[in-house]
């Protein structure tokens, strides 16, 4: 029905939120136990490391699909609060009118595949299991060895 993002963002899908009729408090209860989600995996990835500085930088923001579209959104609009140069969206595939708005957020786009019909995401996937806490730390400290900055 939604997402959220750091500083504050949330981001509704008005036209599933309308059509199954779901009350503000339960968006609301919703949107409070994903906060402590999002503020318990923001201190288990940094592992104290302030963010990253996006001021004038380009900033590339990847997904595995757009379905709806939610939570890129959602991260298009916390990340444009850093004032990046310019905001890059990429995904493999993604529904057509999704990638459509999402060309109005950000600076540029790329859907590699817009499918019509279009279903859902994990269809395009032979595994589509959740990235687990374990192996985000490993990427995130395996480009802190690579790179030599903290991500």
């Amino acid at each position: 029905m939604g997402a959220i993002a750091s500083g504050g963002i949330r981001v509704l899908n008005d036209d599933l939120v309308g059509w199954y009729r779901v009350p503000a408090s339960v968006i609301d209860e919703v949107a409070r136990v994903e906060q402590i989600e999002l503020e318990r995996r923001e201190a288990a990835y940094r592992e104290g490391r302030t963010p990253m500085n996006l001021r004038d930088r380009t900033a590339l923001l990847i997904d595995d699909g757009l379905a709806t579209g939610s939570s890129m959104k959602a991260a298009v609009q916390a990340v444009r609060r850093h004032a990046p140069a310019r905001i890059v969206v990429a995904v493999p595939v993604g529904a057509a009118d999704t990638c459509r708005e999402l060309a109005d957020l950000a600076d540029a786009i790329v859907c590699a595949r817009t499918p019509e019909p279009f279903s859902a995401v994990g269809l395009w996937y032979r595994d589509f299991s959740q990235t687990t806490d374990a192996e985000v730390r490993a990427l995130l400290h395996e480009r802190t060895e690579t790179v030599g900055r903290p991500a």
